[in-house]
């Protein structure tokens, strides 16, 4: 999915503490490419089910783009959930971590704190 989703609002330089990125989706694109040349084991796995739901005698050959609408149809949110987890970098996790617990006990405190605390490092 190249150049289908797309940052809004200007540029900053530095870092920004907890800046939410906003992403606008552009409708207007209709084709969508999947790399999977780094990938061996997903392709494996594509061109599997495409072997298997080609071995019949009747019918037109499916596709994986037949595959892929299929299977979209049937995600669930909580699937989504899992692909938006999976999206998190370990330092966004942590940050993420920090934030609940900022919000859950009315503290501020910084990640360094935060992890002392965790860690239990004195």
């Amino acid at each position: 999915m190249e150049n289908n989703i797309e940052e809004v609002g200007k540029k900053r330089r530095g870092r920004h503490k907890n800046q939410k990125k906003e992403f606008v989706i552009k409708e207007e694109q209709t084709k969508f490419f999947v790399d999977l040349s780094h990938d061996k084991e997903s392709l494996d796995l594509i061109f599997g089910l495409l072997r298997k739901c080609n071995e019949k005698d009747f019918g037109k050959e499916i596709l994986f783009k037949d595959l892929c609408l299929y299977a979209v149809s049937k995600l669930t949110d909580k699937d989504l959930e899992k692909i938006q987890e999976g999206s998190l970098s370990e330092m966004e996790k942590v940050q993420r971590a920090l934030d609940e617990h900022n919000k859950k006990t009315c503290a501020n405190l910084s990640l360094g704190e935060f992890l002392v605390k965790k860690l239990g490092i004195n």
